[in-house]
Formats: C-alpha cells, structure tokens, sequence
C-alpha cells in the first residue's frame, strides 16, 4: 500500500492505495465519485475520461499514483444540480443523454476542447470527441451541447 494525496475537484484527498491501482477505481471505489464510468478498460471509449492539469486523459490506463501533484477535474467539480456548469446545462438542454454513460467522458472532453478553442466548429468538436464512444447514437445531440455551451460561456463569460 501506498498513502498518495491527490488534488479532485479542488480538493486535495489523502488515499490509501495499492500503487497498481487505476485512477479509474481511486475515484470511484475510494473517493466515491461516480461521473468516471468503467467501460472497456481499455482507454478506447472514453467513458472514464477525467481532465488532469486541464488535458483528458483515461482513468483506467494509469495507475492513481501518476496523478500525485496533478489537478483532477471530474464532471462532480463541474458544477452542481442547482447550479450547473455550462456544459452540463447544454446538455441537459439539448437532451444528448440517451443512457448517459458517455456523456461525463464527453462532458470532460468537450471541457478541455472549449479551454482550447472558446467557439469551436463543428469540425473541432467531432475530431475531439472522435475517440469517445457513445452507443446510443447521440452524436448529433451532443455536438449541438458542446456549441450551445460555447455560447453560454460566452454569454455568462463563465470560466470554460
């Protein structure tokens, strides 16, 4: 066992862990966050993406010890159900969640890309979203989630 700090959604979290364990199953089965979903296990989805330093990565490649020193962002450190991020209120707008087990992968996704790119085309939001797999077939809904959040980013001049 390794004790590792980890800093998620702000908040800086003292763990216990074998230092095998994914980052995936700290967040989940430690920390209790439920936004990452387990998928394939295999980084090919996108469901357990989680943005580290602001860039998505997979949460079930890596090992949670990678991560000390890093800042987490999970769709939890998004916003709340009384005060949604932009992001989760386009999508909730937009009703791009079928099942919605894709959608915090996208959701985290789509976050880095508006950090990037403040109104991108939808070119750019389907060649960021490309490598996350979304079953249902809502594609066209969420690409319409990620322009609306643009533009209540822009409107809010809320931080992306």
């Amino acid at each position: 066992m390794a004790t590792i700090e980890l800093r998620v959604n702000g908040e800086t979290r003292q763990l216990d862990v074998d230092p095998r364990m994914p980052l995936l199953e700290a967040l989940r089965d430690e920390l209790g966050l439920k936004g990452p979903k387990f998928g394939c296990g295999l980084g090919e989805c996108g469901a357990c993406t989680v943005l580290a330093d602001g860039k998505p990565v997979r949460a079930c490649l890596l090992p949670a010890t990678s991560f000390v020193g890093r800042e987490l962002l999970t769709l939890e450190g998004l916003g709340t159900p009384e005060a949604p991020h932009a992001l989760q209120q386009a999508f909730i707008e937009e009703q791009a969640a079928q099942c919605g087990y894709c959608i915090p992968g996208m959701a985290m996704t789509a976050r880095a890309l508006l950090e990037r790119v403040p109104e991108p085309s939808d070119t750019q939001i389907r060649q960021a979203l490309s490598a996350n797999f979304c079953g249902c077939g809502t594609h066209y809904r969420i690409l319409r989630a990620v322009k609306r959040a643009a533009l209540l980013l822009r409107d809010r001049k809320d931080p992306a």
